[in-house]
C-alpha cells in the first residue's frame, strides 16, 4: 500500500532538490525516496560507535550473533606471535 507523507522545504530547497531530479530523468519524489533509502543504506553500513547507547547495541547484536566465549590475550598473543614466526605475516 502507497501512502503519502507531507514534508516541509522552503521554496529555494524544493527547487533546487527538483532541478537535481530532473537532471536524473527523475520525479521529485522519486528522486526523494532514493535520496532516503541511500541515507539509510549508508548509515547501516557506517554505524557510527560515537555513544555509549551506540556501543552497548553493537556488543548486543555482537552477543546475540556470536556463540562460545572469546579467547584471553594470552591465547591470542600466542596465535599472533606464532604467525609472525611461520612468516604467514610476512607479504
Amino acid at each position: 500500500m502507497t501512502e503519502r507523507i507531507h514534508i516541509l522545504l522552503d521554496g529555494a530547497e524544493k527547487e533546487r532538490f527538483r532541478r537535481w531530479a530532473e537532471r536524473e530523468g527523475k520525479s521529485l519524489s522519486e528522486w526523494l525516496r532514493e535520496a532516503a533509502r541511500e541515507k539509510l543504506a549508508a548509515a547501516r553500513q557506517g554505524r557510527s560507535l560515537d555513544s555509549r547507547e551506540a556501543l552497548e547495541d553493537f556488543f548486543e547484536g555482537c552477543d546475540a550473533r556470536e556463540r562460545g566465549e572469546e579467547p584471553d590475550w594470552e591465547s591470542h598473543r600466542r596465535v599472533i606471535e606464532d604467525s609472525i614466526r611461520s612468516g604467514a605475516g610476512s607479504t
